[in-house]
């Protein structure tokens, strides 16, 4: 364990914890009431809480490689990312879902440059961005658009759960589309009634 963390590990029980404990203590004995599932990106550039300002409680937080979501029937073998949304969206009641893809992806370049080496785990995974690869030689334009295009693609595919699907019916349930730009510090929200990503000027 590297010297840095031990010493993050300081720094919460002595500066952050004292000034939370309260807000701590009412989340043990209230329970978490998260307003938002947050899907998003393993990439350690990307930190939900820093990027939208959450306090503890706020976000339930899904981090898998590219932000992907799986399909709705897939019953084989275990599922953690369908048993994450479950959760979410039957037991907490969030009212939110963000898919929030980033620049700079891995995953997404994968489509274009497999990593050499990958696992079969890793390999297998990445294929549920596959639909998202465009049929051009990658560069940069074309990766911010196979980005943004993933993120359509796992909003689609969130539409598919039942239980998504029901509670979107209702009108108690709305989805999300986010683009990280690392290096602009810019969050570009899809709208959806234009069929693009807009930069977020609130």
């Amino acid at each position: 364990m590297t010297q840095d963390l031990l010493r993050g590990l300081s720094r919460f029980r002595t500066d952050y914890f004292p000034s939370h404990e309260e807000q701590f203590r009412r989340l043990v004995d209230d329970g978490q009431h998260p307003g938002t599932l947050f899907i998003g990106c393993c990439d350690s550039r990307v930190i939900p809480d820093v990027l939208t300002g959450a306090e503890p409680g706020d976000l339930f937080v899904l981090r898998n490689i590219g932000n992907l979501v799986p399909p709705a029937d897939q019953e084989e073998g275990y599922n953690g990312v369908a048993a994450a949304i479950d959760y979410a969206v039957d037991i907490l009641k969030v009212r939110d879902i963000v898919i929030c893809g980033h620049s700079h992806c891995g995953a997404m370049r994968a489509l274009y440059e497999p990593p050499e080496g990958a696992s079969s785990h890793l390999v297998n995974w990445l294929e549920l961005a596959a639909p998202a690869r465009l049929e051009e030689p990658h560069s940069q334009e074309v990766q911010v658009r196979t980005e943004r295009r993933s993120i359509v693609l796992q909003l689609e595919r969130l539409m598919d759960y039942p239980n998504v699907k029901r509670r979107l019916k209702e009108g108690s349930l709305s989805l999300h589309g986010w683009h990280y730009v690392i290096e602009e510090g810019q969050v570009y929200i899809l709208d959806v009634e234009r069929g693009s990503f807009e930069p977020y000027e609130g």
